[in-house]
């Protein structure tokens, strides 16, 4: 949204939203098409990370409501409790927002007019050119990929499953690509908290379809416009 936006929106999603309102499966997965329709036609209130915490801060409509955990590797240094440790016990999927939180400021304290949407398609590409392509055309994409047992222990470097059995599929956000030593990688946020791995991402082998991560990837177009769904509303009936 900031960067089709050309910085005039600088303000995150909710996940909180976005999950439990786009899917009634909620932690129990989904795909990557369907949130994308639900930001079209529905919208998508403003919201942060648990309690006002994240880059940025408390305030906004429907901040996340499941407090931050560690999730799989190595403890290092995160300070979040395991899962199932006391702190981050196991819990069912909460019902999407109607109402935003009571300390959201003024400015996102309703609702319906908290709501951002966009206004045109979206994409989808694969493979390594393709999905440079799209990067470069209109900024980070959603993708998902297969998780085997040796992700789980992944720290840092450039991963590439060796050994190990499938744990699941996971939907994460691809930002960009590299190389180290020759080897191609691309650059991948994860959403298991930003002590996570690298600093909360990823860096995976790019090229050879790795956990099949280039079989496809979603996003708006970069032509879509993006503005408050009551905004855009408006100029449609205009």
């Amino acid at each position: 949204m900031c960067i089709a936006s050309k910085g005039a929106v600088m303000l995150p999603l909710s996940a909180q939203d976005v999950c439990f309102g786009a899917s009634a499966d909620g932690c129990g997965g989904g795909d990557i098409d369907t949130p994308w329709e639900y930001i079209k036609s529905r919208g998508s209130v403003t919201g942060g990370q648990y309690k006002g915490t994240g880059p940025f801060g408390a305030g906004l409509c429907s901040d996340y409501s499941l407090p931050h955990c560690h999730h799989h590797g190595p403890q290092g240094k995160d300070p979040y409790p395991a899962e199932g440790a006391p702190g981050c016990a196991s819990q069912s999927s909460p019902q999407a927002p109607k109402s935003c939180d009571s300390d959201a400021k003024a400015s996102h304290k309703d609702f319906a007019s908290d709501k951002y949407s966009f206004h045109g398609e979206t994409i989808s590409a694969s493979g390594e050119k393709g999905i440079q392509q799209a990067i470069m055309s209109g900024g980070p994409v959603e993708t998902a990929f297969t998780v085997y047992s040796d992700f789980e222990n992944y720290a840092g470097g450039i991963y590439h499953h060796v050994a190990g059995s499938v744990a699941g599929g996971h939907a994460v956000k691809m930002v960009g690509w590299g190389v180290e030593n020759g080897t191609k990688y691309w650059k991948v946020a994860n959403s298991w908290n930003p002590y996570w791995a690298e600093k909360g991402y990823f860096r995976i082998r790019r090229g050879n379809n790795e956990g099949g991560i280039e079989d496809m990837v979603v996003a708006s177009s970069p032509s879509a416009k993006w503005s408050l769904k009551s905004q855009a509303e408006a100029q449609i009936v205009v």
